[in-house]
């Protein structure tokens, strides 16, 4: 495949470029240090709210899911509640600061600075995202889309890498749970001269469990069995002394079963990328990356237990790049300049079949392309106490190519569409400040706006949740987010932090799954989404114990006139008023942790009408890491430990549930 023969050359050339800077410093020169990461941080990013998620964190997360990772940051949240093993890929959009209410992807996911949502759907796809392969993630709620990217509506989720520091030599991990289940995923990483190569794999195969409540099962019912791969290799190089070359290649497939026998779901891709890091006097951070994305999925009737419709194919291909750069204006600021582009190109290939005769009745075929070029401008100005900071940034868009087509059975043309193409400017603003009150307070309020442009996905492709039909919308204008918030962060004592913000967001033409009729619903832009909440979270390390929580508390309603009237004043769908938790954790010796997490969502309503309720659900997980020889741990996880019954999904009775009590138990070598 063309992206593999890109990633084999760009790690070849990283590797040509190692075995020089080896032999300058076998001369006595200067040694070169690379570290595989981003620019540093500007001094103003803490003006935003801002939580991160360090390597250890991601490491005992008891499922061993990146999203659940995430969920331990307050205000995240996917479409439903099952994590990568029980969901349709498709419904695994990311958001924040409830915000949510369709699959789409409200917040801007990056690993290593590139994009990493479906170019077709907008969803992330978490089961290629293996928590071990990172160094740790950065969690900003709000912020606008700014130097990011337009699609960081609801915020920024910002996945790094780990390097040979955490990656040096052999690791790996073996676990089995008490349904027979097996996580298998190792890692192999070298020093090469100055820079370094790091290849991970991972594999996840399971029966898994009944969705269905026992009562409704029906023959045919079958368990989300699930199976799954993904495999990446890094390449770090140093091209002088300040800049370092960067090659990453990603490759995963993941399939799944869900609810019947036969209605099975397959996501696979291929991403590579090349990134350049300056450190000089002009720092810059040059990113260019290549994505090659497909989606299978077969709906089967929740009343014959037969196929009714085969998404055999879509295809979709992501293309992009950014340029940053910071010019030395001086001490006192951090001038930030830069272009990004993103094209998204995809098509959906389906066959509607009889639920009576088997008989194929329809074959569709739709698509299109988006594409966005942005430019932004950023400074931070350090006063002091006191640091500023404001942006512009101005993106042009377009969504173009758009077509529908429909054949009979027969393949005789039933009808045939082709959108107008549609293009336009939107500019954007961001700014906020940072006081260091004191040693330990400091005080924070920022401003910004954001772009998301519908996704292909929204414009082009229905969709079924038998029996209900969700028609696409290829009118779909863009979202626009306004918001702003104040916060502050108190350090009362040396390992205790304190955080607490207020926000108010509001999406604007807000793309909602509208109900037109009963098992009827169409894609539709709404007046707004307005969230207000409270944000609090907490860390604190005492020798040996550390203690980490946060909670978020949002009023969120849809706003809507016209058609969307019914839904004025209404909580968005699947958008909880309160979600929270806790994470207590012991090491009493080298390499041993103990640790225990609680956590507690909020009810909240499947549909815009809020007519079909998902119950509140507290749930005990646990893990623990204890230590056999130097190199080998053994390793017992444990979720849901009270088996509390996780409602996922409910359509007018039809229930899904989540997770339930799951045991594992395995070996881990390298630490």
């Amino acid at each position: 495949m063309p992206i593999l023969k890109y990633l084999m050359s760009g790690t070849a050339l990283a590797l040509a470029l190692v075995e020089p800077a080896a032999a300058q410093d076998a001369d006595g020169d200067e040694v070169i240090v690379v570290t595989g990461a981003g620019l540093d941080t500007t001094p103003a990013a803490p003006a935003y709210d801002t939580q991160v998620i360090d390597r250890d964190q991601l490491l005992s997360v008891p499922s061993g899911r990146i999203e659940d990772a995430l969920s331990t940051v307050a205000g995240f949240q996917q479409f439903r509640r099952s994590d990568s093993r029980s969901a349709n890929a498709s419904a695994q959009g990311a958001t924040l600061r409830a915000l949510g209410g369709n699959a789409t992807s409200r917040a801007l996911v990056l690993l290593d600075g590139v994009p990493m949502s479906d170019p077709f759907f907008g969803y992330i796809p978490f089961s290629a995202i293996a928590p071990e392969r990172l160094a740790q993630i950065r969690v900003t709620r709000g912020g606008g889309s700014g130097p990011f990217g337009a699609g960081a509506l609801a915020g920024t989720i910002e996945l790094e890498s780990a390097g040979i520091d955490a990656l040096d030599g052999f690791a790996g991990q073996a676990l089995v749970n008490d349904r027979g289940e097996t996580e298998l995923s190792g890692s192999v990483g070298a020093s090469l001269g100055s820079g370094f190569v790091v290849a991970s794999g991972r594999w996840d195969r399971g029966k898994g469990f009944f969705t269905t409540p026992e009562g409704d099962r029906a023959p045919l019912s079958a368990r989300a069995a699930f199976d799954g791969w993904s495999a990446q290799i890094r390449g770090v190089a140093p091209l002088t002394q300040d800049v370092e070359l960067q090659v990453r290649g990603l490759a995963y497939r993941d399939e799944r079963t869900l609810r019947f026998d036969g209605a099975d779901s397959s996501i696979e891709g291929q991403d590579a990328s090349l990134r350049m890091v300056g450190r000089g006097a002009w720092e810059f951070d040059a990113i260019g990356y290549v994505q090659a994305r497909n989606f299978t999925n077969i709906v089967v009737s929740s009343t014959r237990f037969v196929p009714v419709l085969d998404q055999r194919n879509t295809p979709a291909t992501g293309l992009g790049g950014k340029f940053e750069i910071r010019p030395p204006v001086g001490g006192a600021h951090v001038l930030r300049l830069g272009v990004d582009y993103r094209r998204a190109e995809g098509e959906l290939f389906e066959t509607a079949i009889s639920a009576f005769s088997g008989a194929v009745t329809a074959r569709r075929n739709a698509g299109g392309t988006n594409t966005d070029l942005g430019v932004f401008a950023e400074d931070d100005w350090t006063l002091g106490a006191l640091v500023l900071t404001a942006g512009a940034r101005l993106d042009r868009w377009t969504i173009r190519d758009g077509f529908y087509r429909e054949n009979d059975g027969a393949g005789a043309l039933v009808s045939t569409t082709t959108y107008a193409d549609r293009a336009g400017w939107d500019a954007s603003f961001r700014g906020g400040l940072l006081y260091r009150a004191s040693e330990g307070v400091a005080l924070r309020a920022a401003a910004y706006s954001g772009l998301r442009l519908p996704t292909l996905n929204e414009l082009y492709r229905p969709f079924v949740v038998f029996p209900v039909v969700t028609q696409a919308n290829a009118a779909l204008e863009n979202e626009r987010l306004e918001g702003f918030e104040l916060g502050v962060d108190v350090t009362p004592v040396p390992g205790v932090g304190l955080s607490l913000t207020a926000f108010d967001n509001r999406v604007k033409n807000a793309v909602a799954n509208v109900t037109l009729d009963t098992n009827l619903r169409q894609r539709r832009n709404i007046d707004a989404v307005h969230a207000r909440g409270i944000e609090a979270s907490i860390a604190a390390t005492l020798g040996e114990v550390s203690f980490d929580a946060s909670a978020a508390w949002t009023d969120a309603e849809a706003q809507g006139s016209g058609f969307a009237a019914a839904l004025d004043g209404n909580r968005p769908s699947q958008t909880p008023r309160f979600v929270g938790g806790a994470t207590l954790a012991w090491r009493p010796a080298e390499n041993w942790l103990l640790s225990t997490t609680l956590r507690h969502v909020g009810a909240q309503f499947e549909d815009d009408l809020e007519t079909d309720l998902l119950p509140a659900a507290t749930t005990l997980d646990a893990f623990a890491q204890v230590p056999l020889t130097d190199t080998i741990a053994l390793v017992l996880r444990g979720e849901n430990l009270t088996d509390e019954t996780i409602v996922t999904r409910n359509q007018g009775g039809s229930i899904d549930f989540g997770v339930p009590r799951t045991v594992w138990a395995g070996v881990k070598m390298g630490f």
